[in-house]
């Protein structure tokens, strides 16, 4: 960790230096129009910004966007932290996404092949909302990504290509388009990414249930995909009050993958072991269209916002996996394959209304949604395995559906007493009725449910350098569709995998404490409590070693204590965040009523560093750095290591020729790896993976065009109003 820690540290005293020493700024009423703009664009607002229910960072005036995809970006978001199984967390929960204020239907994977589709350079500003009104549906924190609204005249746009040299080579590229002429703004962005990515790991699993079995294996996967997107967004403007647009989105991604395993397996009961080689081949193909229509009045001199929202998305996913398994000494090969295509059908319309209540009577903030998915998943198995010793009884297909019909009403009151207490109090109330089935097994549930969700926020200013702010939020987590899925599924380790269709919702109830001090030191804490928590777990039906998703009756509680600090130095060219999280969880009633001999008390630490300069030597040259230390603990899965996770960026502008250059350096001193152990009831998994994501990035822009911007005004009310600053 030192050798890390060094170097940024050397780099910063170096930009403190180098500055002092650099030539005096130009007078900027001269020289060149181009010049002048890409000096000063860099001090409009501070990199990251605290506020009572939100983490802004601004990505925007940051130079990490160079050579990035938004997933990138994201990585490098304070608070924010993600696993290599995907999973995106806010402040160790989990979060929904919201793209522009409008809900994601990409989770997991998913997700972030459709993030790396977008350019980082897109982007205006990541705000991390850990304690969201009632507007959001959302299950913990949200993260919304907003990105950059151009309404100069004329066209504009950018070209980027980037090449990444990790343990093999990826390219990304990627063009936007923007025209705006009067009334009418047409925006047009796509991209093409080929990946190549190499994860290596090894796992011991060990089962309790029926007989005792032992199984080590080491493995070795490489995976290739080509992902090519586009988008579309026009917008008119009826007169200065009304707006309406649509909303086009098109990605797709064709992946490939090669695992190899070598595996011992020992059986405790019969005294014997095997040795075996497993290889695996999958290929599938993902897309999706999503369409949304809107309509928006905004009477700025009221404040009064109304935004409708009309829209569908279709997600199509083909998978076919072909698993390979000869055991030493023994020359038959045994072969089974499945094939799993999804296809995802949701449909809604969404109603959003805010307005203030006279001057000091505070404002109001009421809306409505309604959605519909219609959700079917074929799965089917084949090989010559089927029917052999170890496969018998395998269902070789079955259809799964899933429909659901949720509806929504919320409503949101603020208002600040004395100029110094700012309050906000919500309401959201959930209701859906749901229905899950297979053709052939004949398995089915119907079920309805509806649900309160209070929301409070609190924020008194005792002066202009100090504020407190308490809020209480109740939320819902709801399963995953496909989670619901029980089809038995093979997988690379020597187990199955399965959804679980008596999966319920998951409650819990949080409070957070804030206080500010000076306006650039931050503590905070949290407390959530649950009396059901959501778990993978592990089981042995018909001598097969399974893992599915279960619910788990037990009090589960968790505190955090979070650090941070915001700094501009140097005419805020030198910009550094900083921040430090303690964790502890409190498993001990859980792990005593499902008998699971994981660890009754956990604690631990995290924490991340941002620092950017920009400008250096008045040369255009801006230069940034990110840190994360973690072990990414989670639920009855603790990690073994801690992870320092690190990214040096350098981008050259060109202003004359509105051409970029950059290098990226990432995790160059230390390649990161997990190595946790899960507990369960049918005993212990432990694994270990080595990730592949390191090594050198290249990154070439060109831009044309005015390249000014604005802010999305879409929920500047909500944001400003009392209780939202």
């Amino acid at each position: 960790m030192k050798v890390i820690l060094f170097p940024i540290a050397l780099l910063t005293g170096s930009l403190s230096f180098a500055q002092s020493q650099a030539p005096a700024v130009k007078d900027t009423t001269k020289g060149n129009a181009k010049e002048i703009e890409a000096v000063t664009i860099v001090a409009r607002k501070p990199t990251v910004e605290s506020k009572v229910d939100r983490t802004v960072f601004n990505v925007a005036n940051s130079a990490i966007v160079a050579g990035n995809t938004t997933w990138d970006v994201l990585r490098m978001t304070p608070l924010v932290s993600i696993d290599n199984s995907d999973a995106v967390k806010a402040e160790g929960q989990s979060v929904t996404v919201y793209i522009n204020d409008r809900k994601s239907v990409f989770t997991g994977k998913e997700l972030k092949e459709y993030l790396k589709t977008i350019p980082a350079d897109n982007l205006l500003k990541i705000e991390v909302i850990t304690s969201p009104s009632s507007r959001y549906e959302a299950t913990g924190s949200v993260i919304n990504i907003v990105l950059k609204k151009r309404d100069d005249e004329g066209l504009k746009g950018s070209i980027s290509l980037s090449n990444r040299q990790s343990t093999k080579n990826t390219q990304y590229s990627n063009f936007n388009l923007n025209y705006h002429k009067k009334k009418f703004t047409q925006t047009l962005i796509g991209s093409y990414a080929h990946n190549n990515y190499v994860q290596k790991g090894s796992s011991n699993l060990v089962f309790y249930a029926d007989n005792t079995l032992n199984r080590d294996l080491s493995y070795e996967t490489i995976s290739k995909s080509e992902t090519p997107s586009l988008s579309s967004t026009s917008e008119f403007a009826l007169n200065d009050k009304n707006n309406i647009g649509l909303v086009l989105e098109y990605n797709q991604s064709r992946n490939l993958s090669w695992s190899n395993t070598d595996g011992r397996e020992y059986d405790y009961d019969k005294k014997d072991f095997v040795n075996y080689h497993q290889a695996q081949t999958a290929n599938g193909f993902y897309r999706n269209l999503g369409t949304n229509a809107f309509y928006k009045y905004y009477d700025k001199e009221k404040n009064r916002i109304l935004d409708v929202n009309l829209g569908t998305n279709y997600s199509g996913n083909d998978n076919n996996d072909l698993i390979n398994k000869t055991i030493v000494n023994d020359p038959k090969v045994k072969e089974i394959g499945s094939i799993n295509n999804a296809q995802m059908r949701n449909y809604y319309l969404k109603v959003d209304y805010t307005q203030p209540l006279g001057k000091s009577w505070g404002t109001i903030e009421v809306g409505a949604k309604t959605e519909f998915n219609n959700h079917v998943i074929p799965n089917n198995l084949y090989g010559y395995s089927l029917g052999t010793s170890g496969y018998e009884g395998l269902s070789t297909g079955d259809k799964f559906h899933y429909e659901d019909n949720i509806t929504s009403v919320y409503a949101n009151y603020s208002r600040t007493f004395f100029k110094k207490l700012e309050t906000r109090i919500g309401l959201r109330y959930e209701y859906i009725d749901f229905k899950t089935r297979q053709d052939v097994a004949g398995a089915e549930r119907k079920d309805r449910y509806g649900t309160f969700l209070p929301n409070l926020l609190l924020k008194y200013s005792f002066s202009d350098k100090y504020d407190l702010s308490l809020t209480y939020d109740r939320k819902i987590w709801r399963p995953w569709y496909s989670e619901f899925n029980p089809f038995l599924t093979p997988s690379i380790d020597g187990t199955y995998s399965r959804g679980n269709m008596d999966l319920n919702p998951n409650p819990n109830d949080r409070l957070y404490l804030k206080f500010g001090i000076l306006k650039k030191y931050f503590i905070s804490a949290r407390y959530m409590y649950t009396n059901q928590d959501y778990w993978t777990t592990y089981t042995s039906e018909g001598g097969r070693n399974v893992s599915y998703p279960g619910n788990f009756n037990g009090r589960v509680e968790k505190y955090y204590i979070f650090a941070n600090t915001n700094q501009n130095f140097l005419k805020n060219k030198l910009n550094l965040n900083v921040g430090f999280g303690w964790y502890y969880i409190d498993n001990h009633d859980f792990n005593l009523k499902n008998d699971i001999d994981g660890k009754a008390y956990i604690n631990y630490w995290g924490g991340s560093a941002n620092l950017s300069y920009t400008n250096l030597f008045n040369k255009n040259i801006n230069l940034s750095a990110w840190m994360e230390i973690s072990n990414q603990n989670n639920g009855n899965t603790q990690a073994n290591n801690t992870n320092v996770f690190h990214n040096i960026s350098i981008t050259k502008i060109f202003p004359k020729t509105q051409m970029e250059a950059s290098i990226q350096l990432m995790n160059i001193f230390k390649r990161p790896y997990s190595d946790d152990i899960t507990y369960n009831q049918g005993g212990t998994v432990r694994r270990y993976e080595l990730w592949d994501w390191y090594g050198v990035n290249v990154t070439f822009v060109k831009r044309f065009g005015n390249q000014k911007v604005k802010e999305n005004t879409k929920t500047d009310v909500e944001k400003n109003a009392g209780g939202a600053k």
